[in-house]
């Protein structure tokens, strides 16, 4: 079969979805999306995350991070504990197919998904339907069948094909009526089977092409979940080997329990849906307490779209720098039996700077720590519960830096929180160091980690309020 023109670039061609990628031989990447940051506004582009306008749900949207799957979607609760304490912010929910083990989903409602996307959770829409005719374990129900495995008349399989179309039409019914709106990633979970019997592989093959060919027809993403060795792999030697023969996912999930938090598997070609278009399930069912509360779960992690990004920092101060590895202590000029001894002034520049900013240093930026910029730290310093001294430590330089709102900041998280932080714990410890890139990455994760633990917290890699308030507090150890 020839491949068809994925649904992304005709929305882009009508102006809907803007960014996206057509489909070649090689899985493009997922769409694009934004929205607010949660507890404050959009303007301020604290975090990317799925759009969400008029109740439609656009999703997962750039996203690289954690993210959780469990077959019964949790209470509004245990979805607000969740995103204030675990490292998670993405969470695979089952909207359909009748092989799903939880057909019965009371908290999954419309309500739920706009809340859920608005809070700013990538959600990952799956559909348990048909399974590959040699999987043991189904069907599950008496109304359930499984992945038609007759071939027709010229070899190929029409019928397990018209399958997958018939259960894309379902999923994506399933997903308007949760306000899942066009150009959303819906991701079709087909269990482990018998890689080496023919007829079974084959037909789920053309089942998936199936799926995929409908979903591009309908304007939605395709993705695949399945285990690396056996869906993922036929689907990826297929890739390399017949490109031509089924049309390929857009995405691919790994189900690979090595407890490695990456994108990565030895059955599956590195060249294969990259950029942005894998997930891996890198451990199984288990147990996680966040918050106090429990819930068993499948852990993943994401690779999709761009990746989380930010967007670039505007001028600050008619371009005075304040992005620095360290920022150590200043003072007043002061003499030495080595002459007069002065604060970095590129330094003092961005104190004035960021003072400015807060409305506590009204004059010319000059990189001269003098009376007015004392006036202006020890104001600063007692209106943020600071003993009152002529200089300016690190502990000061935190409370400074990560002012601002105390919006939930984890990996995947983009935009001016993210700065914040990575200046603060660039203060709180000489030996962060960590980048100021915007983007909440693996280095910004040990690093919050690293203090966590210096100051008595769990070292969960989260920051919510109650880290913005240490952080506030200049807190080091």
């Amino acid at each position: 079969m020839s491949r068809q023109t994925s649904p992304r670039v005709r929305l882009a061609l009508a102006g809907a979805l803007s960014g996206a990628l057509a489909v070649t031989g090689v899985a493009a990447q997922a769409p694009l999306a934004s929205a607010a940051d949660q507890g404050g506004s959009s303007s301020t582009g604290e975090r990317r995350a799925p759009t969400v306008e008029e109740g439609q749900v656009v999703t997962p949207g750039d996203f690289t991070g954690y993210g959780f799957d469990q077959c019964l979607a949790p209470t509004q609760k245990a979805m607000n504990t969740w995103w204030r304490t675990s490292p998670f912010s993405a969470v695979g929910i089952y909207i359909s197919g009748k092989s799903r083990a939880c057909r019965d989903q009371p908290n999954l409602t419309p309500t739920w998904v706009v809340k859920q996307a608005t809070r700013g959770w990538r959600l990952l829409p799956i559909t348990l339907g048909p399974q590959a005719s040699c999987q043991p374990r189904f069907p599950r129900y008496d109304d359930d069948v499984t992945i038609d495995p007759r071939p027709g008349r010229k070899g190929t399989y029409v019928q397990a094909l018209k399958m997958g179309r018939r259960e894309a039409v379902s999923a994506v019914a399933a997903a308007k009526a949760l306000k899942i709106a066009e150009g959303s990633t819906l991701w079709y979970d087909l269990e482990g089977f018998d890689h080496n019997n023919t007829a079974c592989r084959e037909s789920a093959l053309s089942f998936l092409s199936g799926w995929t060919q409908k979903l591009h027809t309908l304007d939605y993403v395709s993705g695949v979940y399945s285990s690396v060795s056996s869906g993922i792999k036929a689907l990826d030697d297929a890739r390399v080997n017949r490109p031509d023969r089924f049309v390929l996912p857009d995405a691919i999930w790994l189900a690979r329990w090595d407890g490695v938090a990456n994108t990565s598997s030895s059955y599956v070609r590195e060249d294969g849906w990259r950029p942005g278009g894998r997930v891996k399930q890198y451990r199984g069912g288990h147990d996680e307490t966040w918050g106090g509360v429990r819930i068993n779960i499948d852990s993943n992690f994401l690779d999709l779209g761009k990746g989380s990004t930010a967007r670039p920092q505007g001028e600050m101060c008619g371009g005075t720098r304040v992005n620095w590895p360290s920022y150590e202590m200043l003072r007043p000029p002061r003499e030495t039996k080595n002459g007069t001894k002065r604060s970095d002034p590129a330094k003092v520049a961005a104190l004035q700077c960021l003072l400015k900013q807060r409305g506590y240093f009204d004059t010319e930026i000059t990189g001269t720590y003098g009376g007015r910029v004392v006036t202006a730290t020890t104001a600063w310093q007692r209106d943020h519960g600071f003993a009152e001294k002529d200089l300016w430590a690190r502990t000061h330089w935190m409370s400074l830096l990560a002012t601002g709102s105390k919006t939930t900041t984890k990996y995947g998280s983009s935009g001016d929180a993210v700065r914040r932080l990575q200046r603060s714990l660039n203060a709180a410890s000489p030996k962060a160091r960590v980048v100021v890139t915007g983007v909440y990455g693996a280095a910004v994760e040990k690093a919050v980690k690293d203090w966590q633990k210096r100051v008595g917290m769990s070292a969960s890699g989260v920051v919510n309020a109650a880290t913005w308030r240490k952080l506030q507090a200049g807190k080091r150890s």
